[in-house]
Parts: structure tokens; C-alpha cells; sequence
């Protein structure tokens, strides 16, 4: 397996203006340095630059082994989490497994709970269930994360009086190696539980037991997901100079876009099946950057469909964006356009045709539109879809991210703002010790 991804700026160099070799390269240069070395802002938060280098084999045969365990008993598969808890593996499941298949046991479906607090979801969730064989993988470094916690406790309550005693074997545990609330909780009652590392946040860990667990779960090769993976990371941290990076070029691109005033970056893609990575992106450049009154407002669009939306406001709106557009040259079945007699439809130009190949100009046709409209694209190139190369652009992304957050002047590992509203709602529920919040909050006439 090798590292198969590739970054074309033809549609944005235009934008960039004669000098390219500015302060940001040497600037990229240093934090990739940092990175390598595990030093700079968020030092305690780099376990992940090595991770994949590190994982045992032993540790995935593992992970392999209680992924069966679990689809061996399962039609469906509730995966607890939220944040980077559960958008990376939702983000590979979605990217590579069929649109449409007909869940079994042995085969479950995956859903998902724990990532809001709706009632109307979580009733409807508990009244599908109970029809369902079911497993869980409840994923919370602390196990007090309220949107996870509580519908843990929901399902947790079902599964013991659907299974009675065996209840706990329907429960795999991913969380902090020692301590918290689900640590404690597993012991007591005999969960099977994977750790998270304590040097990975969780934005940046799905390549460890948070994302592996469940896409093996999913039935996908949790093998070949995790070489994509370390093939990333050997070949981007042996790539020192930056103007040979690709996850410095990225971030060098996006930061030189920032400093002229292109302050949103639109993440495109024309593949259905990338949607969810597209919320992964959102949540790791979002939360890794968006501080100090700083950071590039990272969107995204599913495209061709929302050019018939925000088309018309990508094409003519206020210029203060760029674009980043993911192009994977799938090799997988294809239908071809089929000619027709009386062509009442007038597409018979497009007869013999591949839909790739029609999906293909669409995104050229794109490209060459949105940058007549004065907007800077860049493009993401890589073979398909499948975990290798999904394993191989997760990887990219988040080593530029770590690049892209120095280059800001930020620390890309933490998330202060995080906190505000969960102090607020804990005060507004009445937990202990926010009393004098609460007292503020109402005075406010919250």
C-alpha cells in the first residue's frame, strides 16, 4: 500500500499573486517540526501524529475479534457518542459501505444516539430497538459528557430488560484507560471496553479503538483503514521540507487565503458517500481553530445537488471564501446512460456515456465556473473511495490541521469555548455548585 493523494492548485494560483515562497512556508516548515518533535501549543495532545505508527497488531486482531463478537448477536449497532466520539467513524462507514444493503444479524445496521439531546429521537430510537437485536458501543473519555451519558442510561435501561443478565454482553465501552464515570461503570458491570489514549483528543482519534471499534463494527476492513492510515503518516512526516508536504501546502494555501480576507472555506464534494467526512472537517478545522477571535469558518456543500442552493451564492455571493473540492476517481460499478429512440428528454448526447464520466465534467464545469466567479479552488485528488484512501485523506487533513492552527496562532489541540454552554445548561438544570450562575442566568431573564 502506499500514500496516494494528491493537491492541485490550478484553479487557485491564479489568486495567489508572483511570490508563493512568503513567511508562511518557513512558518509551516517549524510546525510540522514541532509536531514531529512533540513539542509548540497542545504538546500533551500529540499522541495522535504517531498513533498510527504505533498500533499493535495485537490490539487490532483485538478490536477485529470483539467487532465479530458483536455482529455475530446484532441487527443494529448503537453507536453513543459525540463530536470527534463518533464523526470520524461515521464519516469511514459512510464513505465505504453500500448505499443501500438490507441489515441481518451478523451484518447490523449502524445508527447513532448520543450527539443531541432531542426527546422525539431518543423515544423513537427506544420504541425501533425494542423490535431489534441490538448492541452498543458507548464512546466518552469521562463518561459525564451529558448528551452521551444520558442516552447510554436510555439504552442501557432497555437493554436490561430486553437481555436481563446478559445485558452487558450487548455493551462494548470505549474510554479512559483508568478513570471516570464509564471506566468505573464497565468494572462494575462487565463491559468489554477498549482506551483511549490519553494523548488524543477527541477530534484527531479516529485511527485509535474510537473510530477502529466501531468501522469494524460496520464490517469494513479495519485493516486496510488503519495501513491508509500509516502509510499517510510515513510518507507526510518523512516529507521535513515544506514545499514538499502536501498537508503544509493545504495549510499554507488556506492561511494565505485567510490573510487576504477569504475568511470561509467551502469544502465541495460530488460523491454522495462523503458527506458525513465533510462534517468531520467541519468539526476538526472548526474546533481546532475557531478561538482567540481567530480561524478560518470551515462549510461545507454536497455538490451537484446544492448547486441548484447555494450554487447561485457560490457563484455571485460576497468573495470572502475559497474552496477546497474532494475528487476521488472511483472505479467502481458505473452505469452508463442509455440511449433512447424518441430522446423526449434530449440527453441522447450523453448516450454511452459513464455517469463517473458525466459527474467528472460536472466538477471540471464546477471548478472553471466558480473560479471565473473569482473564487480560489483547490483540489483534493485521490483513487476512490474505499478505507485505504479515506485512511489516507483523514490522516492529511489532520496533520494540516495541527500545520494550519500553528500558522493562525492558535493552539489546534484544545477547545475552551466548548465549555460555555455546558456551563450554562448545568446551571439552568439545577447541578450542584452552579447555583450563583443559575442566580445570573435568570437575572438575565433566561
Amino acid at each position: 500500500m502506499t500514500f496516494s493523494l494528491e493537491l492541485k492548485d490550478r484553479f487557485a494560483s491564479e489568486f495567489l499573486g508572483k511570490d508563493p515562497k512568503n513567511e508562511l512556508w518557513k512558518d509551516a516548515g517549524s510546525a510540522l517540526e514541532n509536531l514531529i518533535s512533540g513539542k509548540g501549543k497542545g504538546s500533551d495532545f500529540l499522541g495522535w501524529v504517531r498513533y498510527p505508527q504505533r498500533l499493535l497488531s495485537s490490539e487490532l486482531d483485538r478490536i477485529v475479534s470483539e467487532a465479530e463478537r458483536i455482529r455475530s448477536q446484532s441487527e443494529t449497532v448503537v453507536l453513543i457518542g459525540i463530536g470527534g466520539s463518533y464523526l470520524g467513524a461515521k464519516a469511514v462507514i459512510d464513505a465505504t459501505k453500500p448505499h443501500f444493503f438490507r441489515p441481518k444479524i451478523g451484518s447490523p445496521e449502524i445508527i447513532y444516539a448520543g450527539h443531541h439531546l432531542d426527546g422525539r429521537y431518543h423515544s423513537e430510537l427506544l420504541k425501533y430497538l425494542e423490535t431489534r437485536e441490538f448492541s452498543i458501543n458507548v464512546i466518552s473519555k469521562s463518561g459525564t459528557t451529558t448528551e452521551p451519558a444520558l442516552a447510554f442510561r436510555l439504552l442501557w435501561n432497555l437493554a436490561k430488560k430486553k437481555y436481563g443478565d446478559r445485558a452487558s454482553q450487548r455493551v462494548i465501552a470505549t474510554t479512559d484507560s483508568a478513570k471516570g464515570a464509564l471506566r468505573k461503570m464497565s468494572e462494575v458491570l462487565g463491559f468489554s471496553t477498549f482506551s483511549i489514549p490519553d494523548d488524543v483528543g477527541g477530534r484527531y482519534s479516529v485511527s485509535t479503538p474510537v473510530g477502529l471499534v466501531p468501522i469494524a463494527i460496520a464490517g469494513i476492513d479495519v485493516r486496510t483503514f488503519a495501513a491508509g492510515f500509516r502509510d499517510a503518516a510515513d510518507h507526510l512526516l518523512s516529507k521535513t521540507s515544506p514545499e514538499e508536504n502536501l498537508s503544509c501546502r493545504y495549510a499554507v494555501l488556506r492561511n494565505r487565503f485567510y490573510r487576504e480576507g477569504r475568511k470561509i472555506e467551502v469544502l465541495s464534494n460530488f460523491t454522495p458517500s462523503l458527506s458525513t467526512l465533510t462534517e468531520w472537517w467541519k468539526q476538526l478545522y472548526g474546533e481546532s481553530e475557531g478561538k482567540d477571535g481567530k480561524g478560518i469558518f470551515p462549510a461545507g456543500v454536497n455538490l451537484t445537488t446544492d448547486l441548484h442552493s447555494m450554487g447561485q451564492y457560490l457563484q455571485e455571493g460576497e468573495r470572502n471564501l475559497f474552496e477546497t473540492v474532494l475528487r476521488p476517481e472511483e472505479a467502481s460499478a458505473d452505469p452508463v446512460v442509455p440511449a433512447d429512440e424518441e430522446d423526449l428528454d434530449g440527453l441522447n448526447f450523453l448516450a454511452g456515456k459513464p455517469m463517473r464520466e458525466v459527474n467528472r465534467q460536472a466538477i471540471l464545469g464546477t471548478l472553471a465556473a466558480h473560479s471565473e466567479g473569482n473564487v480560489p479552488c483547490i483540489e483534493i485528488c485521490f483513487p476512490d473511495t474505499g478505507p485505504e484512501y479515506i485512511g489516507n485523506l483523514m490522516y492529511f487533513f489532520e496533520l494540516a490541521c495541527g500545520i494550519s492552527g500553528s500558522l493562525s496562532g492558535v493552539n489546534p489541540f484544545d477547545q475552551p469555548g466548548v465549555e460555555a454552554y455546558k456551563r450554562n445548561m448545568f446551571a439552568l438544570l439545577g447541578k450542584s455548585g452552579f447555583e450563583e450562575l443559575r442566580e445570573k442566568l435568570r437575572a438575565k431573564g433566561i
